[in-house]
């Protein structure tokens, strides 16, 4: 199962059987706003806090994922689930909802395909019948832990990022009909030493490439047996810069189409969302959302998605600590 020095091949691919996309009211504005299954009209989804309409929106996406995959939340053996609040507590009291035996991870933004990643090989390795993956994040409490209380109303840097309010669940199962996830590559945390978070794109530029080449690498692929290489969230700065460094290093992506989440779920150029997306459900509702509808209707076949994550915290930014980040890879194929 094992190839390379960092990649797991399936021989019997998992399936998503089916998948849940929720997303607030600023996505719904966006050009996939068609491709996610509940927009909501208001940030606050009836919640007395932000923190509770994002544990909400992850519940909904769940619910909408197991109810697609015609199954019950019994019919799940466990929940693979990680956000970016403080001690991933989206995920956990999602987890004490559903009742489901539960594997809490953290990968800053990159969680949707690490979720994805560790359910497959628990599906492959026969572990579990059907595992559930999700993530999410909200605009207002991701902002207010990493930046700045978004009351206080604070002016952003065009490189900075606008945290995508959504969540996005994925059922993977041993057998069905649906797309299957063929291979997975775990990322190495890089560091260049950038420490403004008001710029993830070009910290987290590099983790993307390492771990893009170190997939093609692993399994012998070139870039043109992707119809498309996805990055989970480098938006405008971030995106160019890594492009520009997979050529320098002669990856040849023109066999490829090379885009990013972060600048499919906005439309940059007529909303207030600086630099364009980022946030855990970045890259799952794109995904699990749009990417997936497109390869349902037979317009992509093979797509590899590099979802990249800032391991930063409020503690280690405040004590001068440089962004230590990851990128990991899935391939799902229709």
């Amino acid at each position: 199962m094992k190839q390379g020095e960092r990649t797991w091949v399936f021989p019997n691919p998992p399936v998503i059987l089916a998948t849940g996309t929720v997303v607030g009211p600023d996505e719904g504005e966006g050009p996939l706003a068609a491709d996610f299954d509940l927009v909501h009209p208001d940030m606050e989804l009836q919640q007395p806090s932000w923190e509770k309409a994002e544990r909400l929106l992850l519940e909904q996406a769940a619910d909408i994922a197991v109810s697609k995959a015609k199954l019950k939340k019994q019919d799940i053996e466990y929940f693979v689930g990680g956000d970016l609040l403080n001690q991933i507590i989206s995920s956990t009291f999602a987890a004490r909802t559903l009742g489901t035996p539960y594997i809490g991870v953290f990968g800053a933004c990159s969680t949707s395909m690490e979720t994805l990643a560790l359910a497959s090989l628990m599906v492959a390795s026969g572990a579990g019948e059907r595992v559930l993956a999700a993530t999410s994040s909200h605009n207002c409490t991701v902002e207010k832990q990493f930046r700045y209380p978004t009351e206080y109303g604070s002016q952003k840097p065009p490189t900075a990022q606008y945290t995508v309010t959504g969540a996005g669940a994925a059922v993977v199962a041993r057998t069905g009909e649906g797309p299957r996830v063929t291979a997975a590559t775990i990322g190495k945390v890089i560091d260049l030493g950038i420490k403004d978070p008001f710029n993830m794109g070009a910290a987290m530029a590099p983790a993307a490439v390492d771990t893009i080449q170190a997939h093609l690498q692993d399994t012998g692929r070139e870039p043109g047996y992707y119809d498309l290489i996805v990055t989970g969230d480098l938006a405008g700065v971030g995106s160019p810069i890594a492009k520009e460094l997979l050529m320098r290093n002669g990856v040849p992506l023109e066999q490829t189409t090379f885009r990013d989440c972060g600048l499919l779920v906005y439309d940059v150029a007529k909303q207030k969302v600086q630099a364009g997306g980022s946030g855990c459900a970045c890259s799952a509702v794109v995904t699990y959302g749009y990417l997936l509808k497109r390869m349902e209707k037979g317009e992509l076949k093979r797509i590899l998605v590099a979802a990249t994550g800032a391991l930063l915290s409020p503690l280690s930014f405040q004590q001068g600590e440089s962004i230590p980040c990851i990128a990991h890879a899935v391939s799902i194929e229709a």
